[in-house]
């Protein structure tokens, strides 16, 4: 019987607790980004049955030392290749503080059709049972696996599939660290085999306006968190020093009637970007909160991916009145 080629699977670094190390068996204290993606691989033997591998370093961070600049060349790294006949798949090791902000840009930016997974780990490579080692077995066997094309950016973690867009992390100390809230996992994974449930209908990758290849510096956009007595003039003051402000609202994108007069009264070019600060819920267009509609809704998207959407849009020179239906879309 003729067996079938392996597949080869590129693997972009970047850090994070992934390939961290500190104190032999210990999980709590640790170093990100210290060992090589190669020292995690040769401690499962196994992952070289299932692809031939290749490792591409673009930096070694932790991930909440991760730039605007790593970003982009993460970027240009997966599209190159994407170019390269030679690979099948890319998977993205990345550190988990940030790997949804990481994971909702590249799923917004990338010319990629071939699967591309990212994984990392809770627990340090040097930890008693650490985790990286079976998500990143489990994300290049995703990555191998034809069903994943055209699926955008994924990510593997604790046995399960998610879309770049929706995961977000939950806990702290968990290995199973990630929810996505209401619309549930892509699918799980047993071993190397994958169970997909569902695809990603929102706009990604090759489908998104922005995965181009000119690459604009991104637009200055901060958060302003809402809670009870919030300091309306840090309201005022980021209006006038950024070029978008997301607001981080209670409840349903809701905040104090201070809050609503500095927006009313605000008359500068900076977009007003409405979200939920909670995990499950959405932000739609207010009567009550903004009536004289001074503020773009984000509906589902947490406030640190509503702010990755309007730098890109504001970088990208989408007009004002194409917003409401971008955050739709995406």
């Amino acid at each position: 019987m003729e067996t079938k080629p392996k597949k080869r699977i590129a693997i972009i670094s970047t850090g994070g607790t992934i390939a961290g190390s500190g104190r032999m068996g210990e999980a709590a204290t640790y170093r990100a980004g210290t060992l090589s993606v190669e020292s995690i691989l040769s401690s499962v033997s196994s992952i070289q049955e299932l692809a031939d591998l290749e490792v591409f370093s673009v930096c070694s961070k932790d991930s909440n030392d991760i730039t605007e600049e790593d970003l982009f060349r993460i970027k240009v790294k997966a599209e190159e290749l994407e170019q390269d006949d030679r690979f099948d798949g890319i998977v993205i090791t990345h550190g988990t503080d940030t790997l949804e902000e990481t994971a909702f840009f590249l799923n917004l930016v990338l010319n990629v059709s071939k699967p591309i997974v990212m994984t990392g780990a809770m627990r340090p490579a040097t930890a008693t049972s650490a985790d990286g080692p079976m998500n990143l077995y489990q994300a290049v066997a995703l990555a191998a696996n034809p069903k994943a094309e055209k699926m955008g950016v994924l990510a593997v973690l604790s046995d399960t599939i998610y879309s770049g867009r929706d995961l977000t992390k939950v806990n702290s100390i968990k290995t199973d660290a990630f929810e996505v809230g209401d619309p549930g996992p892509i699918g799980y994974m047993q071993d190397d085999k994958a169970y997909l449930i569902h695809a990603p209908y929102r706009r990604h990758t090759i489908y998104s306006r922005f995965a181009i290849e000119q690459i604009p510096r991104l637009a200055r956009v901060e958060i302003y968190y809402v809670h009870a007595q919030s300091d309306p003039d840090l309201l005022a003051y980021m209006l006038e020093t950024y070029d978008g402000v997301i607001i981080a609202g209670s409840g349903s994108g809701n905040y104090s009637q201070e809050i609503r007069e500095v927006i009313e009264n605000y008359t500068g070019p900076a977009l007003i970007v409405r979200t939920s600060r909670l995990l499950e819920g959405a932000a739609f267009e207010s009567p009550v909160f903004d009536p004289l509609k001074k503020t773009i809704p984000a509906h589902r998207l947490s406030p640190h991916k509503a702010r990755i959407l309007t730098q890109l849009a504001l970088s990208y020179g989408v007009p004002r009145e194409e917003m409401p239906a971008l955050f739709r879309e995406y």
